[in-house]
């Protein structure tokens, strides 16, 4: 079954990204490529059995087995090792994407307490969106009753996107509660 969010971006949204950011072919639209979930688990990455308890809710939460990531290079300061694990990640796509951001959107970030809304500077230099969450509870699969720790998410939102107002403009017509930041 097609998400309920990709019927919606398909039939509605191109059209009406098209009409402000003034393009003339709707292959030039902004749309989401995929999302990346990350979990950095540092000191916990050793112990096997909050390693299993975070992939748990990793999986919960996205609907895919994350993957175990390592670390790259040895840094005494920050005590890692080559190869020792580092975190988990899960990289969404297609049905499962669409699915995760309209569980995002209308029902993860609501829960959050204070929220005021995503800042528009989370955009980076490729014109993609990142945002951390601090408590990964807030997600209604996870049963708060078995969780040991409460854990932050990064989420990376990569777009095909040519201008940091198209990202932006994106991710308003997708209802992400962005909040413009004036000095």
């Amino acid at each position: 079954m097609i998400p309920r969010l990709k019927i919606s971006y398909e039939k509605e949204i191109v059209a009406k990204l098209m009409h402000k950011l003034s393009l003339k072919n709707k292959h030039e639209v902004p749309r989401i490529k995929k999302i990346v979930l990350n979990m950095g688990l540092g000191e916990e990455a050793s112990d096997g059995k909050r390693l299993k308890a975070c992939a748990d809710d990793m999986s919960l939460i996205s609907g895919q087995k994350p993957v175990i990531t390592k670390f790259k290079k040895s840094i005494s300061n920050f005590k890692t090792r080559k190869g020792s694990n580092a975190g988990i990640k899960v990289t969404l796509r297609s049905y499962k994407m669409y699915e995760f951001i309209d569980r995002l959107v209308n029902i993860a970030l609501p829960r959050i307490k204070d929220f005021r809304g995503l800042s528009s500077k989370g955009v980076d230099d490729s014109f993609n969106y990142s945002f951390g969450i601090k408590e990964h509870i807030i997600f209604p699969e996870v049963n708060f009753d078995k969780v040991d720790k409460i854990r932050g998410i990064d989420i990376t939102l990569v777009t095909i996107s040519k201008s940091r107002e198209g990202t932006i403009e994106l991710l308003k017509e997708l209802n992400f509660p962005i909040i413009q930041k004036q000095n």
